[in-house]
């Protein structure tokens, strides 16, 4: 894997962290940074969207409101929603 030279500013107590970190993991302290990068994308973006799940249930839901309604209660189980 090619790597990009990246120079950063820390504060003073985020350097002894970090030491203090790579020391009890013997993970360098460039690969902490890395992954905490990285830690911190997957926490900020946003997942994509799956367009199709979602046009299907459209779908499921359309069909659920076109149904006639039954007298005394539902056509359905409460455990059939864990089956799709």
């Amino acid at each position: 894997m090619t790597k990009v030279r990246k120079q950063v500013y820390i504060e003073p107590r985020q350097e002894l962290l970090l030491k203090e970190i790579a020391q009890k993991t013997g993970i360098s302290e460039a690969e902490i940074i890395r992954q905490a990068i990285d830690q911190h994308i997957a926490y900020t973006v946003a997942p994509k969207t799956n367009l199709d799940a979602w046009e299907e249930e459209k779908a499921f839901i359309e069909s659920t409101k076109k149904r006639a309604a039954l007298p005394g209660g539902r056509d359905w189980k409460r455990e059939d929603l864990y089956e799709r």
